[in-house]
Formats: structure tokens, sequence, C-alpha cells
């Protein structure tokens, strides 16, 4: 299954918005508008394929010179539990090393709380809402 990194505003990029849209917007009566799409321009994202098909996708915002955040993660349903998302987040966790940083953090949705402390991330703080669903803080350090 290749990840790879995919350039803002490819081809590919406009799949993965539509991936985001169906998973994670869509669900909750959400859309996207070009501002919030522009702020994801100088973003590194990341997509799983298996032939042509899209399987997922996530990308990386920087936060500061060290701390990356992880955003928009999502994996089409009929395939979760595959090792897909595990696999996209060991790319991710390589391509934030490579860049230098030292810290991945993300604000997790409840539900995928276990997912992450499986992959080795830890929730930090109290429950909060973001997006309508309960969140947590989350993070690790890249060693």
């Amino acid at each position: 299954m290749p990840i790879k990194i995919i350039d803002y505003n490819s081809t590919e990029y406009k799949q993965v918005i539509e991936l985001r849209y169906m998973l994670l917007r869509q669900p909750l009566g959400l859309t996207f508008n070009q501002e919030d799409l522009d702020k994801e321009k100088d973003d590194i994202h990341i997509a799983a394929y298996e032939e042509d098909e899209l399987l997922g996708c996530c990308f990386l915002s920087k936060v500061n010179v060290d701390t990356v955040k992880l955003r928009q993660m999502a994996v089409k349903g009929n395939l979760q539990g595959k090792g897909i998302g595990r696999q996209m987040m060991q790319f991710a966790e390589n391509i934030a090393r490579d860049y230098g940083n030292k810290c991945i953090t993300m604000h997790a949705r409840k539900d995928a709380v276990g997912f992450y402390e499986k992959l080795g991330y830890t929730a930090n703080g109290a429950e909060f809402i973001e997006v309508q669903l309960p969140h947590y803080e989350m993070s690790k350090p890249l060693l």
C-alpha cells in the first residue's frame, strides 16, 4: 500500500478533500470553504492508496519550530481496523522527524483516543468540544 506526500491543490489533493468531506465533515453538516483550504497551502498532505483508490489521508501543520499538528486523519470506514491508519501514522511520524520536528500533537476525537494511545500518544488535559464532538489534545515525542 503506497503512502505518499501529495501536492496542495493537485488532483490527488482534491480527492483527499472529497474523502475528508465525506468522512469528517458531511456527517456533522459541515463543509469546507476556500479560506479553510487556503490555510493548508504550506502543510504536508499525506495519502494512502491501493492502486488508484484513495484509502486514507491526513496532514501535518507546523505549530512551532519543533512541533507539528496532525489534522484531518481519515480512513474509509469499511477499511478501518486493517492497519491503514497505523501505517499512515508511522509515515507521518517519519516525515515529521525528517523535517526536524521533535513532537506531534493533535486534537483527537474521543472515539479515536484508544487508537492513538496504542501508537504511543498521550492525552493531555480535559475533554473539550470541537466541531460538535468531544476531543482530547494528544501528543507524542518523536525520538
